[in-house]
């Protein structure tokens, strides 16, 4: 019983001896400082950042089945764009009608958005897709950059007859503006 009486003490003493010592080592604040300063923030992509990247591609020629960057195809196109800023699309258009978020009205369409048209007039499914540029809410139309079949990458209107009538809806890959 003794023994353990003072194994005790003795543990007892020497966890008060180490409490007392980090009480009163004062804390390195440099290093605290030092670390505050530090603190990285994440970059934020912007819609501006997306367009001015597709814009570097303008002219690039369109080949059904390529994955850029010296050829592409619509969806490819979108697909190679977003992901050097991080976003993982799939590069098939029917898929990327699914990813992101829905855009519920033709109004909010925003800069970045993905706008998506359907293959013939009256066929409800996906044929091509662009990446918006500019939306004018006054005329109710928006411009757009995609991989078109006969110009390669470049940028068009919604207003053209061609896209008015297949216009199908878009889908929010970035956040909200």
């Amino acid at each position: 019983m003794r023994r353990k009486l003072i194994f005790l003490a003795l543990a007892l003493f020497l966890v008060g001896r180490a409490w007392a010592q980090e009480v009163t080592q004062a804390p390195d604040t440099t290093q605290v400082q030092a670390a505050d300063s530090l603190q990285v923030q994440e970059p934020v992509v912007t819609a501006d950042d997306i367009i001015a990247y597709a814009r570097t591609f303008t002219g690039t020629p369109y080949r059904l089945g390529a994955n850029g960057p010296k050829e592409f195809d619509c969806s490819s196109f979108t697909h190679y764009v977003f992901k050097h800023f991080g976003y993982e699309l799939t590069s098939y258009s029917v898929i990327q009608f699914r990813e992101g978020r829905p855009v519920e009205s033709y109004f909010q369409l925003q800069k970045g958005d993905l706008v998506f048209f359907g293959k013939r007039i009256g066929v409800r499914e996906i044929g091509h897709v662009g990446i918006v540029v500019s939306v004018d809410k006054e005329k109710g139309s928006f411009t757009f950059i995609h991989a078109s079949s006969s110009k390669g990458v470049t940028e068009q209107t919604s207003s053209y007859p061609y896209f008015m009538m297949r216009y199908m809806g878009a889908r929010r890959i970035l956040p909200d503006e």
